[in-house]
């Protein structure tokens, strides 16, 4: 009985408690001034993998870069330090650097005609008049997509990277 009592008392008294502390105003707060609500809080971050800076690659170089996981990265090209190349007729060569056990690139990049691999597994998807392609990339040497590979040499626009360990 006397367990029962003491259980019901300490209820009570949080009971109580909880009832001041809810009253009582915020430390440093003035005495009747607003709580802030919950919708008052700065929204929560978002990602929403739109590749950084796009808009000033694609002033400077042509390409436009739209989103990905960031283990696909448009680098500075550097012979042998194991990027992939991206060859376009008219506009050069475009190197990335792959990272992680996968990644992802969507891009726009037209006249796209040849990749060269590195130690991933690539797949390349392109599209030229409205139809789709999709091309594996040969590992660590040249591949042929886009116009090379097509029997009508039409001009491709490469607009994914997929790459896996």
């Amino acid at each position: 009985m006397r367990t029962r009592s003491f259980i019901s008392f300490a209820l009570a008294a949080s009971a109580v408690t909880g009832i001041f502390l809810a009253a009582a105003p915020l430390a440093g707060a003035e005495p009747g001034a607003p709580v802030a609500a919950a919708d008052e809080l700065p929204p929560v971050a978002v990602e929403d993998f739109a590749y950084p800076g796009a808009d000033d690659i694609f002033a400077e170089r042509g390409i436009r870069l739209k989103s990905g996981d960031g283990h696909i990265l448009l680098a500075d090209c550097a012979p042998g330090t194991g990027q992939v190349e991206v060859w376009a007729r008219g506009m050069g060569t475009f190197c990335f650097e792959t990272t992680g056990n996968s990644g992802f690139l969507s891009l726009e990049l037209p006249r796209v005609y040849a990749v060269v691999g590195n130690d991933y597994s690539l797949q390349v998807d392109m599209e030229a008049e409205g139809e789709a392609s999709s091309f594996d990339v040969a590992r660590n040497s040249w591949t042929p997509v886009g116009e090379t590979a097509d029997p009508e040499a039409r001009d491709h626009t490469l607009l994914e990277i997929h790459s896996t360990k």
